[in-house]
């Protein structure tokens, strides 16, 4: 069993409803410095090319105001990995992202670019970012992933999520065995494991169990519950659902 997993929180929809309505409220730096206050072990945003939620200038405040490490999401663009080097994250986590998304829908495709996508991480590797691939549970992209040095993964977990959601539960639990096998695969290699992308209460702990993973970034669900409890409530009862899946 790994150490203590860890917990990384998506603050990028505090930064969306200020954005419905313009000005500064709510911010996503206060939310920041809450869940490291409640107890999350990281902060991840999503710089998205449309700055549909966090803007340019959050990610230097979210980095000021916080001692635990930021998990920058970028797209695989000239223009991120420029802002990924000027700022220097604890974390790089190189998602797919199309404009017209709601949400980030599938995983990265290493396989067919090993080469150009090895070429792109390195220099955010040699400026000390721990540089993830955000992939599905592919045995391809995950010996891809390994091939081209990156040191860590994220197994996108949102087709399971999807299918607990919406009651299809061979299929659900076909794909947790996709994610089981995944983290295995990836752990044998060498990579660190993470996993995220829709988790909930309700599907947190078969995730949290896996010895092979090491951390969960979760955001969307606990801005959601927030609403109703607060952020460190929410918060706190999803790490409880970790802790008590892990022992």
């Amino acid at each position: 069993m790994a150490d203590r997993l860890r917990l990384g929180v998506n603050i990028d929809h505090v930064a969306t409803l200020r954005n419905a309505r313009g000005g500064a409220l709510p911010d996503p730096v206060r939310a920041a410095v809450m869940a490291e206050q409640a107890g999350a072990d990281g902060i991840t945003a999503h710089l998205r090319e449309d700055r549909r939620h966090i803007r340019d200038a959050d990610i230097g405040a979210i980095m000021g105001a916080i001692t635990i490490p930021l998990n920058f999401e970028m797209a695989a663009t000239p223009e991120m990995q420029a802002i990924a080097l000027s700022h220097r994250p604890h974390a790089a986590c190189i998602v797919p992202e199309r404009r017209e998304e709601r949400t980030t829908e599938g995983g990265l495709e290493v396989a067919a670019n090993a080469t150009w996508m090895g070429d792109y991480i390195a220099p955010l590797r040699d400026a000390g970012c721990r540089v993830s691939l955000f992939i599905a549970a592919d045995p391809a992209q995950i010996d891809a992933a390994a091939r081209i040095g990156a040191p860590v993964i994220e197994l996108h977990t949102g087709a399971y999520c999807d299918f607990h959601a919406e009651g299809d539960f061979a299929a659900r639990d076909a794909e947790l065995a996709r994610l089981i096998d995944g983290a295995k695969q990836a752990a044998d290699l060498g990579l660190e494991v993470h996993m995220g992308h829709g988790l909930s209460y309700d599907t947190v702990a078969p995730i949290a169990a896996l010895p092979e993973v090491r951390e969960l970034n979760i955001g969307h669900f606990l801005i959601g519950e927030a609403v109703f409890v607060g952020l460190p409530q929410a918060i706190a009862t999803m790490r409880a659902a970790m802790d008590k899946a892990r022992g």
